[in-house]
């Protein structure tokens, strides 16, 4: 039984078959947003600096505190 493959797939796999040095820029995209180390303290430090949300700031009886 074959399985689907949608257009858009396709076309990928074309468009990679014909430029493959796509795949190089992928792989630094990727590095950029994706594969790095998180800092649990640096990020434990911005959750606790951070203020707290107010259910409903929009509200006209709203007093700020």
């Amino acid at each position: 039984m074959a399985l689907y493959e949608s257009d858009h797939t396709k076309f990928m796999r074309e468009m990679m078959a014909q430029h493959p040095e796509w795949a190089e820029d992928q792989r630094r995209g990727r590095a950029i947003w994706w594969d790095r180390k998180v800092d649990l303290d640096e990020l434990n430090a911005q959750r606790l600096a951070s203020e707290p949300h107010h259910p409903y700031p929009y509200d006209v009886n709203f007093e700020q505190r």
